[in-house]
């Protein structure tokens, strides 16, 4: 196989491979099924043609049918009156319509047998227009179970894109919950630990630091003349 004929091979499964990818079996069904009825329909129309050909002849027919009973009496008329040359023009002209009426006899019998022709070919094809019908519905609705049978199954072992997308959006979501549970647990622990400063309030932290030096100090020397005071009374005892 040469390199054209295996690019052709190739070319040819794509092709195949995107047609059936795009093909949607109830469009497909659907097309077929309208091309089927438009073909009854143009059967069906060749019937009225036929039938109407048929009757178009048929009233030539009588009124040439018509015109014979009139030559018929007109020549009797001729030669009641001595007149044979009128009556053998009459007759003459009876012939050629004779002649008229054959054709038109073997065409209305040609309409005829075309009209039982496609008369049956109609009946034929109804049926199976309506059979189509039926079967196209039915496989319609065994393709839409199927794909809903796929979709569940690809559902439950989760190798649908829906399942995919969701499983990823999960993933997310549970991560940035344990980001955020472990940035809160490093915030109270540093919190508790007193290693966080309210930068927006560092002047204030100063301030305070400094009153609670100024209340320790203060607390040591009250604490301080206490004891002074305490001891002061047993000192003077001694002395005396």
């Amino acid at each position: 196989m040469g390199l054209f004929d295996r690019m052709r091979t190739i070319l040819g499964a794509k092709a195949n491979t995107l047609l059936d990818q795009a093909e949607n079996p109830s469009e497909t069904l659907d097309y077929s099924y309208e091309k089927l009825v438009d073909l009854l329909q143009k059967v069906q129309r060749g019937i009225v043609d036929e039938v109407t050909a048929k009757h178009r002849l048929t009233q030539q027919a009588e009124q040439l049918r018509s015109q014979t009973a009139q030559l018929d009496a007109q020549a009797k008329q001729a030669v009641e009156a001595g007149r044979d040359d009128l009556a053998r023009l009459a007759l003459q002209r009876k012939q050629s319509i004779a002649q008229q009426l054959d054709g038109l006899d073997q065409q209305i019998a040609d309409l005829e047998a075309e009209q039982k022709r496609l008369t049956t070919a109609e009946m034929n094809l109804r049926t199976k227009v309506e059979a189509f019908r039926t079967r196209k519905e039915v496989i319609k609705a065994q393709h839409s179970a199927a794909e809903a049978e796929v979709k569940i199954g690809e559902a439950l072992s989760g190798v649908s894109e829906e399942m995919a997308s969701v499983g990823l959006s999960v993933e997310r979501a549970e991560q940035k919950t344990s980001q955020l549970h472990a940035r809160a647990s490093a915030i109270n622990e540093l919190s508790e630990a007193g290693l966080l400063t309210d930068v927006t309030g560092a002047r204030s932290s100063d301030v305070s630091v400094q009153l609670a030096e100024l209340t320790a100090g203060q607390n040591v020397e009250n604490e301080l003349a206490a004891l002074k005071q305490a001891a002061t009374p047993k000192q003077l005892g001694s002395g005396k």
